[in-house]
């Protein structure tokens, strides 16, 4: 075993000259490990870190697509007049439509410009937040993500800032004296169409990769229709509940059900627009905090970091009695034999069939097999059954093998073991959880299929800093023994931990900052319509204590519903990820419905307060005007 360190440059150089000579054959049983596959510890850890860092981009484009459309939607409807209004004095459609195409591209590079700063100064922030983590030199960032981050912001305003402004190319003179501005028409379908083709490319492009881009497009894209779906059902369903005379409700749970449902578009567009604001941050919080916890329960503090090797079969029970004497009992020590696997369904195993190196470096060595009756705390069958307490030759086999392998539950291994060939069926496949650092064996079988053949033994446990003599006392015994002392492992998956935890609490608080912005966003939406609603109220004669009924029900509609269908979606949305991609199991929690429906409700009611306080402290006709 060489192990390199050493600069970027020499370590990718010798990296490349051996990589030339074991893949060609020339190194036959040579492998080459790096940080990232050698330990499949701190391999999961990075694998799992860098899909929530890209899950957490995703979701902030998303959220900042949302934002967007919400705030593009309220420009439209408040210069409908004035549109009219260059209507009449002789503005053609394609004026307009240039004077708004000029406006958005500035304000879309001016946007992105800052974005741009906004993004390098987190990303100095974060370095210095984890300094004391990272004691790597790491280089200064290129102009890339720059352009990469204005382009991506133009992307977004094409595809949710033009749609909602189409109709003000369209809108008609007449409506200088008439409240008419005609329908969006086809145009507009086909930008807002366009506009998703272009926000799904972008997430598939910046997740790099078609698993969790797609994943996130189609939760978007299937959420906004089925949210919109579900809140235009919902307002229709309270217009019943209104008109019917078996309901008897107060005035203001009537007065705001109607009004619901009066602009049912547009409050079927805030109910949708906050419902996938929620959603997202829900879905980071709930995946942030299941991967950290998961992190965490990997490596506890009595995680096993010493093992045991080459234990002869008669020495098993004296080094069984030896570490219970000194403190340690309960230790198991498992068997283990070696073997090579030779053929798959009684055709012979050549490492030159196979594409994949890793396919190639593991049928070119011996497997560790072993044998048991009960399957480990840390297993579990992902395909197939356990064995039990078979006595014919059965197998089970470590899922990423099998995968590698391209071998299925019914096909049948034969492994070469000291010259004597054992066939067997797979009939389980298990997944095993790697960063426990427990024992574990790619291939275990039935003991009567093994028990025959030579065999040592081996064991793991945990060892406290101030009892190393004890193992040194063992080996000093048993000096065929070999230690492996895996506490520095241990510390560096422990570090690489800790710095991941960094950066996501990081972006965590990055993307929790833009969901804000997106609920503030979509709940103004719809500021205008009801300061104009909460001003005709008042002018009718309406008391202060009416009017603030009318708008704290309908906040609480529209907080409730869109908080109950955000919940429902990331638990929906997490499931899928955490299954397809971040690979670990997760709950349903039935305690983040109440918590989606009172967090809706929460900013339903703030983000109203905020809009509307001061319709109640002021005359009604300025209250008319300013709407």
């Amino acid at each position: 075993r060489l192990l390199v360190a050493g600069g970027d440059e020499p370590v990718a150089s010798f990296a490349k000259w051996a990589h030339e000579r074991v893949d060609n054959g020339k190194m036959r049983g040579y492998a080459l490990e790096s940080l990232q596959d050698g330990q499949p510890q701190v391999r999961q850890t990075l694998d799992r870190a860098s899909h929530f860092l890209t899950l957490v981009s995703l979701l902030t484009a998303l959220l900042a697509a949302v934002a967007i459309a919400m705030a593009a939607h309220r420009y439209m409807r408040r210069h409908l007049d004035s549109c009219a209004a260059m209507r009449c004095l002789g503005a053609s459609q394609r004026t307009l439509r240039a004077l708004f195409l000029f406006e958005f591209a500035g304000l879309g590079l001016v946007g992105g410009v800052a974005g741009v700063v906004l993004g390098f100064g987190g990303h100095l922030a974060l370095f210095w937040w984890l300094g004391s983590l990272i004691d790597v030199s790491l280089p200064y960032p290129t102009v890339w993500p720059a352009l990469e981050g204005i382009a991506a912001g133009l992307v977004l305003l094409v595809g949710f800032a033009l749609p909602p402004l189409l109709p003000l190319t369209h809108v008609p003179p007449v409506r200088v004296l008439r409240r008419e501005w005609g329908e969006e028409g086809r145009t507009a379908w086909a930008a807002y169409a366009l506009g998703i083709v272009l926000f799904a490319g972008l997430l598939i492009l910046a997740a790099g990769e078609l698993k969790i881009g797609g994943i996130v497009a189609g939760g978007f894209a299937g959420g906004l229709l089925l949210f919109a779906l579900i809140a235009r059902l919902a307002l229709w369903g309270a217009a019943r509940v209104v008109r019917s005379e078996r309901f008897h409700i107060g005035i203001g749970w009537r007065y705001a059900l109607a009004s619901l449902e009066r602009r049912s578009n547009s409050s079927a567009l805030q109910i949708t627009a906050l419902a996938i604001g929620l959603m997202c941050l829900l879905l980071i919080a709930m995946t942030r905090n299941d991967l950290i916890e998961g992190w965490q329960r990997s490596t506890p503090p009595d995680a096993p970091n010493e093992f045991i090797i080459d234990i002869q079969p008669d020495q098993r029970d004296l080094v069984t009695n030896y570490l219970s004497g000194h403190g340690f009992p309960g230790v198991e020590l498992a068997p283990m034999v070696r073997g090579r696997l030779i053929a798959i369904n009684d055709k012979p195993v050549n490492p030159d069939d196979f594409k994949s190196e890793d396919a190639r470096r593991l049928v070119d060595r011996e497997f560790n097999l072993s044998y048991t009756t009960q399957l480990p705390g840390d297993n579990r069958i992902v395909s197939g059954d356990w064995y039990g307490n078979a006595t014919n030759p059965q197998i089970s086999i470590e899922q990423g093998l099998a995968k590698i392998l391209k071998v299925k539950v019914g096909d049948t291994l034969r492994f070469d073991v000291t010259g004597l060939q054992v066939d067997a069926p797979v009939t389980s496949v298990r997944k095993l959880d790697w960063s426990s650092f427990k024992v574990n064996f790619f291939v275990v079988m039935p003991p009567a299929a093994l028990k025959d053949y030579p065999a040592t033994f081996i064991t793991s446990f945990h060892v406290p800093p101030g009892q190393r003599a004890v193992i040194d006392g063992l080996i000093g015994q048993y000096p065929n023994l070999t230690a492996i002392d895996t506490a520095p492992i241990l510390a560096q998956v422990q570090r690489v931990i800790g710095q991941v935890i960094g950066a996501v609490q990081f972006l965590f608080g990055f993307t929790l900052f833009a969901g804000v912005l997106v609920l503030y966003a979509a709940l103004a939406g719809t500021r205008d319509e009801r300061m104009r609603e909460s001003a005709l109220l008042r002018a009718l004669g309406a008391s202060h204590a009416q009017v603030r009924a009318v708008q704290v029900a309908e906040f609480v509609v529209v907080g409730a519903l869109s908080g109950l269908m955000a919940a429902i979606g990331s638990q929906l949305i997490g499931f899928v990820l955490a299954s397809r991609v971040f690979d670990f199991s997760i709950n349903f929690n039935p305690w983040l419905l109440p918590a989606g429906i009172a967090a809706g409700v929460v900013c339903a009611a703030v983000g109203g307060w905020l809009s509307l306080r001061h319709v109640l402290t002021r005359p009604a006709l300025q209250s008319l005007r300013d709407a």
